[in-house]
């Protein structure tokens, strides 16, 4: 297929996206606590990249070996694990991927199984010094990695995973099916308290898992065990076709370090932790540096290019001016200002920089308190649902090359996605809303109590949004919003908080592995909203352990259909995400994968992923870079 061909005009590209072009027919996550947000920009100029159509993307069959590292003539320049460059490759020195973290966000570790909220904000690269036992190709596919092969039995609550043989960790003691036992037993202990426990419960819960979570089940009774020193067995409480997905949130801990330290907080330390995966940690300066240099003991198959990984802290608002002088080889979508991207827009040069992704099919929404007034009324939820003008939002906020219109919560090309038949259950048409309050009691405004928008440490761009939304609840309903966009930290606490602490709030998810329960899981009872409905947790459950995949598609887009009527979330747009990389940055990795998207795809540069095997820095970076990084 041409460029020509592959490539949508914006308009065709938002059309397309209305009528859920391949909805699918087959089968994760500052500032001040009062003040206003900005009021909405002028309109942008997008850049002349133009999104591509979303094709439904589907995982492979579990793999039964490991793909074999490629090797090359003897004659060929080598990096430091022995892997071969391409031919236009940048001299070793020059082998570096420089990147920003956020200076504001919280960085405790950049092991995922310590902590994911805690591990630098977007843009920063983290989960690359253990590896994960699958990961995702380019595709969304899932790949062999840590485990070499897999199956379950005949219930399909029982799998098995057959280990690499030849990981060792940098101390020259062999990773085992311990080390995974061990991890998975701390994520699953309260007294680490993982921050991202949830993602193991229902759908597919490992067993024991939450009552392990509880403290109410000894962690020997966790449904994950070692058969010998590379087979591991994981029990679900219920089939869970997707747990191969699922498991791309596998980072390996070292079992005699969590049992030296007591914590996994050893792999923020460069002088504690040890490495089996393709990095080893070289320096943890949270708000400074943090620094990654290739592992000359992996033995693993994700066997990278790069030498040297270089994080620098920055404000977002000051990142793509650094970009611009040469200090980085990328900004992501997330970290650039709507500014930054009128930038972009206008320059030829930085223009051809642009590298759209689908990023993790993030989908950004507003929730509520559903269990208490004013929104435990149903139709106060959907008269909000009405009051999102997002066509016009994209247009003079988010661009079309950073956002299509969210009318439910799959975004087009997701497993599931029926964006074409849910379009009119949240439709921009306040008359409808007003009508809705009025026979909620709340007619012209009256009686509702003044509201506090929360954000969860947005940039620019996001407060710009949630204040033109801000504004429109005020002038259609006569409701008085202001805007808070607080520090992740205060904004997660007080949305996991039992009961929650927010009333009203803008957040946004994205999967964490390529399922419909994935995503539709958040909206579980068990999930991280105060929504409770016991028919959606039905379907959504019944859907998960389902592997005749007509059926269980079906089922997913009624429960959607319901979560779109009921509305705990108004869902606003899904994000398409323009990220800019210097010329420089090259590899099979930017080729367009099987949706049409030529970036860096989710999960990113990261154990989780291939793309460490063909990402490289070419000869072109002697034309910007006066001299290698340090």
């Amino acid at each position: 297929m041409t460029d020509n061909k592959r490539r949508l005009t914006r308009r065709t590209f938002l059309r397309a996206a209305a009528i859920g072009i391949g909805s699918a027919t087959l089968a994760a996550c500052g500032g001040g606590g009062g003040a206003t947000a900005p009021t909405a920009p002028p309109a942008t100029v997008p850049p002349p990249t133009t999104a591509p159509t979303l094709a439904p993307v589907q995982p492979t069959p579990p793999p039964t070996t490991a793909p074999a590292p490629t090797t090359a003539p003897a004659s060929a320049v080598t990096n430091s694990l022995g892997v071969t460059l391409p031919a236009n490759a940048a001299p070793l020195e020059h082998q570096a991927f420089v990147v920003y973290f956020d200076i504001t966000a919280d960085f405790t570790s950049p092991n995922q199984m310590e902590t994911i909220y805690k591990s630098g904000g977007f843009g920063s690269i983290t989960n690359l010094t253990g590896d994960t036992l699958v990961r995702l190709n380019k595709d969304f596919q899932v790949q062999p990695a840590a485990a070499l092969s897999w199956s379950s039995d005949e219930t399909g609550k029982v799998w098995t995973f057959n280990l690499d043989p030849n990981l060792v960790w940098s101390d020259g003691t062999p990773v085992t099916a311990e080390d995974f036992v061990a991890t998975f037993r701390y994520a699953a202990d309260p007294k680490h308290a993982w921050d991202f426990a949830w993602y193991y419960s229902a759908p597919g819960a490992i067993k024991n898992w939450d009552k392990c979570v509880a403290g109410e089940l000894p962690l020997e009774e966790l449904g994950v065990t070692a058969k010998d020193a590379h087979t591991l067995v994981i029990e679900t409480e219920t089939p869970a076709p997707f747990l191969p997905a699922k498991l791309v949130y596998s980072e390996v801990l070292s079992a005699a370090k969590l049992k030296e330290y007591g914590s996994g907080l050893y792999t923020a330390d460069p002088a504690k932790t040890i490495s089996c995966g393709p990095y080893l940690l070289k320096e943890f300066k949270p708000g400074e540096r943090v620094v990654f240099e290739i592992n000359p003991t992996y033995k693993g198959t994700n066997r990278p290019r790069i030498e040297r990984v270089i994080q620098i802290a920055a404000r977002p608002e000051a990142m793509f001016a650094g970009y611009q002088a040469g200090e980085v080889d990328r900004v992501t979508g997330e970290q650039l200002q709507t500014a930054d991207n009128e930038i972009i827009a206008r320059d030829p040069e930085l223009s051809k920089q642009v590298r759209l992704t689908a990023a993790d099919f993030r989908t950004d929404y507003l929730f509520f308190d559903c269990q208490n007034p004013p929104f435990n009324d149903v139709r106060v939820r959907q008269a909000f649902s009405h009051i999102i003008d997002r066509d016009t939002l994209i247009k003079t906020i988010i661009t079309p090359t950073q956002g299509i219109p969210a009318y439910s919560f799959l975004m087009p090309g997701f497993p599931a996605s029926n964006s074409e038949g849910l379009k009119d259950i949240q439709r921009y048409d306040p008359e409808r809303g007003r009508a809705l309050l009025k026979e909620a009691g709340y007619e012209g405004g009256k009686g509702f109590p003044k509201l506090t928008l929360w954000l969860r440490n947005e940039p620019q761009i996001r407060q710009a949004l949630a204040a033109a939304i801000a504004a429109a609840i005020t002038q259609e309903y006569g409701i008085e919003v202001e805007v808070s966009n607080k520090e992740f930290k205060t904004f997660m606490d007080a949305l996991n908080a039992k009961p929650t602490q927010i009333q009203f709030g803008m957040v946004s998810y994205g999967i964490d592995f390529l399922d419909p329960s994935n995503m539709l899981g958040v909206w579980l009872s068990t999930g991280r909203h105060n929504w409770f409905n016991k028919k959606f947790d039905e379907m959504v459950l019944k859907a998960a352990e389902m592997t005749d995949q007509e059926a269980r598609i079906k089922i997913f887009q009624d429960a959607e259909r319901l979560l779109c009527e009921e509305a705990p979330a108004v869902f606003i747009y899904h994000r398409t995400v323009a990220d800019i990389y210097k010329p420089y940055v090259v590899g099979e990795c930017f080729e367009p994968n099987i949706a049409g998207f030529a970036g860096l795809q989710w999960p990113g540069f990261t154990s989780m992923s291939d793309s460490l095997q063909t990402l490289y820095i070419s000869d072109e970076v002697t034309k910007y870079r006066k001299a290698p990084p340090k």
